[in-house]
């Protein structure tokens, strides 16, 4: 019974959305990338319910930056050790490669290759949601320079971001592509770190022609009302408990509703 509930209801809010002139969505593909905020299902379960989303493909991965390392491995080449979001101290080497390979970058061969397998369709919508966990920032002048992605320094978070999004473009023309901002946290400083990150992804997203999503000022979750102890929305001063997810959700499933053309 609850299971026809919901089927009649998406139905109803898919029939509204087409009454009011917004896509269905319940013929397109999504797909998305990103950290621990994002990996599994989280804010973007919340959007492939709300839009109705035929498929789901999320390759997000806690603790994954934009930007590459030197050492990081290109997905499915020979001696590739995988993927691991792992943070905690460690002396392992094997385990160090595969945080190394934690990237958007690689995120991204690997979405291609599950999609190109088979095992997932093409991508309509695609939605990043990263630099969190980035340091080395670079500048988005430099990483704009040139066509050529093979001229791009992926070890910084501005070339990371403009590699992994005009990979997308490249591989999927028809796909629509939004890229959100890193939220609030509880903690000023790293806010005010995020910001400048923020600037670099406005330029990029720009550049690119990409639908920019401002998660930092928009989707409810501020610093003011966060101790770093669930007072709110953040279960710990950083990652959204299951209502801040929802909250997240919401407002990026209204911003593609929204602004997708």
């Amino acid at each position: 019974m609850k299971k026809l509930l919901a089927m009649a209801l998406l139905g109803l809010f898919t029939t509204q959305i087409a009454a009011q002139g917004f896509p269905d969505f319940t013929q397109m593909h999504f797909g998305c990338d990103g950290n621990s905020i994002t990996s599994g299902n989280q804010w973007s379960a919340t959007v492939v319910a709300q839009l109705g989303f035929a498929t789901h493909h999320n390759v997000a991965v806690g603790s994954a930056t934009w930007a590459c390392h030197p050492d990081t491995q290109d997905y499915g080449s020979a001696g590739f050790a995988g993927i691991s979001g792992g943070w905690q101290p460690t002396q392992d080497a094997r385990e160090i490669q595969m945080r190394h390979n934690n990237t958007s970058k690689v995120h991204i061969q690997r979405f291609i290759a599950e999609v190109e397998s088979g095992k997932y369709p093409q991508p309509d919508v695609f939605v990043f949601a990263m630099g969190t966990n980035d340091n080395n920032l670079g500048s988005a002048e430099e990483a704009l320079k040139g066509k050529d992605l093979n001229d791009v320094d992926v070890t910084t978070m501005a070339g990371g971001a403009r590699w992994a999004i005009q990979t997308i473009i490249e591989h999927y023309p028809k796909c629509r592509v939004f890229v959100c901002t890193p939220i609030q946290t509880a903690n000023a400083g790293h806010n005010a770190f995020n910001q400048k990150k923020i600037k670099i992804l406005q330029e990029i997203c720009r550049a690119l022609s990409v639908q920019l999503i401002d998660c930092y000022g928009e989707c409810g979750i501020t610093e003011k009302l966060e101790n770093g102890q669930g007072q709110r929305y953040l279960r710990d001063g950083l990652h959204p408990d299951e209502e801040g997810q929802r909250l997240m959700g919401r407002y990026i499933a209204k911003e593609i509703r929204n602004n997708y053309f």
